[in-house]
């Protein structure tokens, strides 16, 4: 029968690249998403070595490994010519580069993926075949499709006292700027992105966990004027203006920061001079195991 081009089917919707699975798409091909393994949850990496002269063992910290994931299904295309078109988008959309993978959940989840194994696809008549295609999230991950961020620029006080000063004396200075709310509403804690924009004077972030202590990053050296140094809290990397490593002038006395699961951290930006164009921006994602 003619499926409508548009329309959602029934059962499970994703989208790998720009291919639609779970819908109708312009050319009348319907994507029947029938299996989706391995978005349930990674696998995890530990070690238990067993306690000499006693009971149980000794166990290890515990990782997640990367995700792998299976998507399975039937292509039903109107022709034999658009079906061969259909099965090509498929098999570009598994790109061996990086490519977003989106499950259409009640709250909406992605990965970003790279093919892991062979795309099979089996002829069932000459407008219908099915399909099994593996790719391989490295960070095993699922994040909102929200990317979520916030922009603050140097702390700054605004009224206060100036001569001449007649008794009584009033106070009416207030700090406004300086800081970040981020909330990460998933249920494992995500890497934050900061990225500062120059000029200011040896930058410095402070990051206020939920349980109140505090995370610092101090960056020694300065920005000039349209510097952009960019600090990736998951790769544990320092980028100044898109191409130089800068790692090295950034100290961390307490670690890289995370946001918790289903938890709210403030970032506070400081330097030891005032500039009124300078600005930190944090991007963040929240994030499921």
């Amino acid at each position: 029968m003619p499926y409508t081009p548009g329309a959602a089917l029934d059962g499970l919707r994703a989208t790998l690249g720009d291919v639609d699975l779970g819908a109708v798409d312009a050319d009348g091909v319907a994507w029947r998403l029938q299996s989706l393994d391995g978005w349930d949850s990674p696998d995890s990496r530990s070690e238990f070595t067993d306690r000499e002269g006693d009971h149980g063992a000794w166990a290890s910290p515990v990782y997640l490994s990367s995700r792998p994931i299976t998507l399975a299904g039937t292509i039903v295309a109107p022709s034999q010519a658009l079906l061969e078109r259909a099965m090509e988008r498929l098999r570009a959309a598994a790109g061996l580069t990086d490519t977003v993978l989106t499950v259409w959940e009640t709250v909406p989840k992605q990965a970003t993926v790279r093919r892991s194994g062979k795309p099979l696809m089996q002829y069932v008549t000459d407008t219908t075949a099915t399909y099994s295609v593996m790719v391989t999230a490295a960070d095993p991950r699922r994040y909102g499709t929200t990317l979520q961020a916030g922009s603050t620029l140097l702390p700054s006080t605004t009224g206060g006292l100036a001569p001449p000063l007649t008794p009584p004396l009033t106070s009416t200075a207030v700090t406004v700027q300086g800081q970040i709310t981020a909330f990460n509403e998933g249920t494992f804690e995500t890497a934050p992105v900061l990225i500062v924009d120059g000029p200011v004077t040896a930058p410095q972030i402070l990051v206020q966990m939920p349980d109140a202590s505090v995370v610092f990053l101090n960056y020694s050296e300065s920005l000039g004027e349209g510097e952009q140094l960019v600090i990736d809290t998951d790769a544990h990397s320092v980028i100044l203006n898109g191409n130089a490593s800068r790692r090295r002038f950034l100290t961390l006395p307490t670690g890289w920061p995370k946001i918790p699961a289903e938890a709210v951290v403030t970032f506070q930006f400081r330097s030891s001079s005032t500039n009124s164009t300078a600005q930190l921006t944090v991007r963040w994602r929240s994030a499921w195991l």
